[in-house]
């Protein structure tokens, strides 16, 4: 009796190299690269999430229990901020963020390296560790230094996990697929972010803030069980001298720029003036020093660099890093300020400034969803970009008109707009980084392509996180600049100078009529600089999206050195089945 041949499976592909002579185009479902001979043409079949079984499912959720983790203490601190600057004394609560986002970037780099030489599992658990030996820290702390060097080691951990579920969705989830599953980590992120400032306010406010970090360390335990347990991944042959090889160890002098780059727009215009050399010397020693790191890279010298410079030669690439970079420094301005926009101009307590933040949390989190979905349907990303960035530029300007006694329907109005546009970009910005292809990434078929990738996301991940930490900085800059040009002289006075003005908002609604409303309308008025900023950040982006390329997603992943240890008997019985197939056929 005749039997039907075997179905062929969805994830296959095949890759060919095109005749320099023929120009590949994308109509007929081909990725055309400048240098004409790599095309890509995927079945027929639509990306499935079928048949994924129930390991790779626990995978998936531990990948979103630990990216909880670290978004929710990343967001929540957001509005503890000015209780933990009152608590200490202290001016240097911009260094509270900004230590965890410089060391968790520059450890992003690593992160790849480090994964290949120890495996996915191990890194992922290291992380967690560090994470909770950090949060137990900045409990215990006693003065604001205490603090702060807690949320550096906070800040490895949380690196570490942000990098490594990048990395094991590109190990076990094809490109073409990928939307979904960014959708869903974009959504855990926002979520996080959603009951992350209420949690920080309710406990800042209860003059409990310590136990916002104290309460990491259950959340860090669910994590790690879950980790250990079913993050079960194969690993490549190869010996202790290979793996160490592909160690970019040149990366030890971004760091150090870094930090000094971040030192001098920290302290310029706030702490010292701009001319004052110490602001000076650590900004030109930062930005030579990241030249030269760039420099060191692009040389033979570097065997295994950070910088992708081979995919930087590509423009929709070099399109994708940039909008990274951006888009992370618009969505860490509104998280981080909106916040005390909140508590300076209408007196919100910390709870209740987190909760008004839910018109943020509660439409990115939907939107990175859909906008993931939508890639996955339409096997296209250059539109999501053009209307994620087009919105964002409308909702920014919006945020513009804002004064401190704007009615609701304003600022909820405006937050959701802007909510909705950063929620689809979330899984939209990482597609014009892995889509494209060049010859000299494909030495060795599909399988190579697929593993390369890692590196583009590995960067991308890094380029994101330094945009959070140029937000971050550049944004409390240039608040403390206007802030000084615009509060009142009694108050300026009363406080010693600007950069002490966010430890001063709760004692704002103390202060007698007409300087409470004066000080108010000095912080909205203050801030319409940082939504400026961003106005210019996402505008630049949405132009810049439109010299992008829409190339088609790959449909294969390294499942034969990456995949999961499960997924090996599976794939065993599928070529069982194979060999089988046309002996029953002619039974």
């Amino acid at each position: 009796m005749d039997r039907p041949p075997l179905p062929e499976s969805p994830a296959s592909t095949v890759v060919t190299s095109a005749p320099p002579s023929e120009k590949p185009s994308l109509e007929d479902g081909r990725a055309s690269e400048e240098a004409g001979d790599v095309q890509l043409q995927p079945t027929a079949k639509k990306p499935s999430l079928r048949g994924k079984g129930v390991r790779f499912w626990l995978v998936v959720l531990a990948l979103c229990s630990s990216g909880f983790l670290s978004a929710l203490d990343l967001t929540a601190v957001s509005t503890a901020l000015p209780s933990i600057a009152a608590d200490f004394n202290s001016n240097n609560y911009s260094w509270v963020a900004s230590a965890y986002a410089l060391t968790s970037t520059a450890l992003i780099p690593w992160t790849g390296g480090l994964a290949a030489i120890f495996g996915r599992r191990p890194m992922m658990l290291i992380g967690l560790f560090i994470f909770a030996l950090g949060s137990a820290l900045v409990g215990a702390a006693q003065s604001m230094a205490m603090v702060i060097g807690g949320r550096s080691v906070q800040g490895v951990g949380g690196g570490v996990i942000l990098t490594m579920s990048s990395i094991v969705l590109t190990d076990l989830v094809p490109l073409a697929e990928r939307g979904i599953f960014f959708g869903i980590l974009g959504a855990v992120w926002a979520g996080a972010s959603a009951v992350g400032p209420p949690i920080g306010g309710a406990l800042a406010s209860a003059g409990a803030w310590r136990w916002l970090f104290y309460l990491n360390l259950p959340l860090a335990g669910v994590a790690i069980v879950l980790v250990f347990f079913c993050l079960d991944m194969k690993e490549p042959e190869t010996t202790w001298s290979e793996k160490l090889a592909q160690m970019d160890y040149v990366n030890v002098v971004f760091v150090a720029s870094a930090t000094a780059a971040i030192l001098g727009l920290t302290w310029g215009g706030t702490d010292y003036p701009w001319s004052s050399f110490r602001v000076l010397v650590p900004l030109v020693l930062g930005f030579l020093g990241m030249a030269a790191f760039v420099y060191v890279e692009s040389t033979p010298f570097v065997k295994h660099p950070t910088v992708p410079f081979d995919v930087l030669r590509h423009p929709t690439s070099l399109i994708g890093y940039v909008i990274s970079f951006m888009h992370g420094i618009a969505i860490m301005a509104i998280i981080y300020f909106f916040p005390i926009y909140m508590q300076a101009c209408y007196g919100a307590s910390a709870v209740q400034s987190g909760i008004d933040s839910f018109t943020l949390s509660f439409t990115i989190a939907p939107f990175a969803i859909l906008g993931g979905i939508s890639v996955v349907v339409t096997g296209h990303y250059k539109t999501q970009n053009l209307v994620g960035f087009g919105l964002a530029a409308v909702g920014f300007g919006l945020m513009t008109l804002l004064k401190y006694n704007s009615s609701t329907a304003a600022w909820a109005g405006y937050t959701v707009l802007v909510g909705l546009a950063l929620g689809i970009l979330f899984p939209a910005t990482e597609f014009p980084v892995v889509a494209p292809l060049t010859p000299a990434q494909q030495p060795q078929g599909p399988k190579r392509r697929v593993t390369e990738s890692l590196t583009r996301v590995t960067f991308t991940n890094f380029v994101r996180s330094f945009g959070q930490v140029f937000g971050i900085s550049v944004g409390t800059t240039a608040l403390g600049n206007q802030l000084e040009k615009n509060l009142p002289v009694e108050f300026a006075r009363s406080i010693g100078k600007a950069s002490n003005a966010i430890a001063a908002i709760p004692y704002i609604d103390k202060l007698e009529e007409p300087l409470r409303s004066q000080v108010r309308a000095a912080f909205a008025d203050s801030l319409k600089v940082v939504w400026q900023t961003c106005i210019g950040v996402v505008g630049f982006c949405c132009v810049l999206s439109l010299f992008m390329k829409s190339l088609p997603l790959a449909t294969t992943t390294d499942e034969e050195n990456w995949g999961l240890k499960d997924r090996e008997k599976a794939a065993a019985h599928e070529r069982e089945a194979a060999i089988a197939a046309p002996i029953v056929a002619t039974v």
